[in-house]
């Protein structure tokens, strides 16, 4: 697994039911920055607020694992380079 999977991984886990709660923070984040700029970068704020959004609305909530191996079929042991019926 490389470093960027562990970084979504842990971006899904993060996220994962906590959606609404994290599209408030941004809101809020934003409007507080916006009071303190006096509107001067409104539409560049709300650009940004959008797009944070927007990637919270893209994060899978389920991690994708590794696909797991199917068992061997009882009795047989696995023969290695065969495929398995």
């Amino acid at each position: 697994m490389g470093i960027l999977d562990d970084l979504k991984g842990k971006a899904q886990r993060l996220v994962g039911g906590n959606e609404q709660a994290i599209k408030n923070g941004i809101g809020k984040a934003g409007d507080f920055i916006d009071s303190k700029t006096g509107g001067k970068y409104a539409d560049k704020i709300d650009s940004v607020q959008k797009g944070a959004a927007g990637l919270v609305d893209k994060v899978d909530p389920k991690p994708h694992a590794a696909p797991v191996d199917e068992p061997p079929v009882a009795g047989e042991p696995p023969v290695a380079g065969e495929p398995r019926p």
